[in-house]
């Protein structure tokens, strides 16, 4: 679902339910056994967005004691989120606005959830001068969303984390003053905002590095591997779900690296044009798996 919108661009509300199909390579019979309809799916969809984004900016703010330090790790998850999954993130921010009465009610939860933490610079703001009411909270989440959503629907989008600094000094400046947003608009994003390192799990679920130094394996080639290994014969997809991978070009190119690197290889005779591959370990692979630590390190996240 997410990768048809997102192949609609400015038209991704229109998917259907034949393009969703189509694009996940199902029957209509495999797609009725888990949803009921389009908005189900939309809806587990929006869920999944939003479950891998509030597990790493949950997590970045509450290891922060101050308000201030909170919002920024926790944007800093967001635009790294966005960055590596913009499929999804688009997804959450601007498709959902099209759906039915389930996604609208859920989408606004969410946001309410979002603009919650925000209020709470309320209890940052200097003796003396008046405290904001609760709905700027909502209009700075909303303000925030639209920014993202404008930047999601570009064609060629610059780097997420370029509007780091402009969002928190948006954010901030109705609870801390023009001082402190003139100051936040040249601070650097925190270092668990670089890359693929935007949260503990960032490299389970997109971009980022691959590769890691020659006889050091990555968490996420650690997971692939060992998914192979449980369960020779897997799909792409099935390996992706398996590894913690949502998006299936992500585990398409990372499958590639890993066979040309010798670790895995397609079984059986030559597939028919459209059928899905099908992997094992190699020698070389089972050997890795056996004797690197691969297990511990796929688990060490979970």
């Amino acid at each position: 679902m997410a990768d048809a919108m997102a192949e609609r661009g400015a038209a991704g509300a229109t998917v259907s339910v034949a393009d969703v199909i189509a694009r996940a390579g199902v029957s209509r019979a495999v797609f009725r056994e888990l949803f009921a309809d389009r908005e189900a799916c939309l809806l587990a969809a929006f869920e999944l967005a939003v479950a891998l984004v509030e597990s790493r900016m949950a997590g970045a703010y509450e290891a922060e004691p101050r308000w201030l330090d909170a919002i920024r790790a926790a944007l800093a998850c967001l635009l790294g989120f966005v960055e590596e999954e913009p499929a999804l993130a688009a997804l959450c921010v601007v498709y959902s606005m099209g759906g039915g009465a389930d996604v609208l009610r859920r989408r606004a939860e969410v946001l309410g959830q979002l603009a919650a933490v925000v209020d709470r610079g309320r209890l940052q703001v200097p003796p003396g001068r008046p405290q904001p009411p609760p709905v700027i909270a909502e209009g700075v989440v909303g303000a925030v969303l639209a920014i993202v959503q404008n930047r999601l629907l570009l064609p060629e989008r610059p780097p997420m984390a370029d509007l780091f600094g402009p969002l928190m000094s948006m954010i901030v400046m109705p609870y801390l003053g023009p001082a402190v947003a003139r100051r936040e608009l040249t601070r650097p994003a925190p270092r668990a905002a670089d890359g693929a390192g935007a949260s503990p799990d960032a490299a389970s679920h997109g971009g980022g590095t691959d590769q890691a130094p020659a006889g050091r394996l990555t968490y996420r080639t650690a997971r692939v591997l060992t998914a192979i290994g449980d369960y020779p014969g897997a799909s792409n997809r099935e390996v992706g779900e398996r590894a913690g991978v949502v998006d299936q070009g992500q585990i398409s190119k990372l499958l590639t690296r890993l066979q040309a690197q010798g670790l895995i290889a397609k079984t059986g005779p030559a597939q028919a044009r459209g059928a899905p591959n099908s992997w094992q370990l190699t020698a070389r692979g089972q050997a890795v798996v056996a004797g690197d630590g691969v297990r511990a390190k796929a688990g060490a996240r979970r």
